[in-house]
This record gives C-alpha cells, sequence and structure tokens, in this order.
C-alpha cells in the first residue's frame, strides 16, 4: 500500500500540473520554498495542516478537494488490496481442497 504522504503528493503535483504551474509558481503564491514543496510532492516529507492549506490555496482548490481525491486514490488501492488477497485466499483455498 502506499503511503498517505505519498497519494497526497501525487494529487498536488496533478493539480499544480493541471494548472500549468511550476514548483517555483506554487513556491511564491503559497511562501513555501520550492525544495519543500518538491519534497512533499515526492512522498518524502509530511505536509502539516497548515501546509496543505497553503498549498491547496496557492492551487486555486479548496482542501476538501484535496483530501477527497486523495481519499478516492486511497480507496482505489484498498479494493485492489482487497481482491489480490481475496483472490490468494482463493487459491489456497482451492489447493487445500484438492
Amino acid at each position: 500500500m502506499t503511503a498517505m504522504r505519498e497519494l497526497i503528493g501525487d494529487v498536488l503535483r496533478a493539480r499544480r500540473l493541471a494548472e500549468g504551474l511550476t514548483l517555483r509558481d506554487v513556491s511564491e503564491r503559497a511562501r513555501i520554498s520550492l525544495g519543500y514543496i518538491s519534497e512533499v510532492e515526492r512522498g518524502q516529507k509530511e505536509a502539516s495542516s497548515e501546509l496543505l492549506a497553503a498549498l491547496a490555496q496557492a492551487l486555486d482548490v479548496p482542501l476538501s478537494k484535496v483530501l477527497l481525491d486523495v481519499s478516492s486514490l486511497l480507496e482505489l488501492e484498498e479494493a485492489a488490496d482487497l481482491a489480490t488477497v481475496s483472490s490468494i485466499a482463493r487459491e489456497e483455498a482451492r489447493a487445500s481442497a484438492a
């Protein structure tokens, strides 16, 4: 399973690119160092709630939308993981029955 910070970074990067913004643009708007934003986008740093709010504002997107997008990605990952576990359990049950 992907770490939550990686999903947050993926959503923030996708939004930034969709808006045609550079890291420098977001850095200037949010007053957060370019390097730190880069680390957040790559899932290397945990973003505080204050930092997330500043980044969302810099990207002209409600924080709730950022979190909803993260939640949707997490839900997809969890469903895929559950399907994998179910498939393995079925295979093990078949092997035991044989």
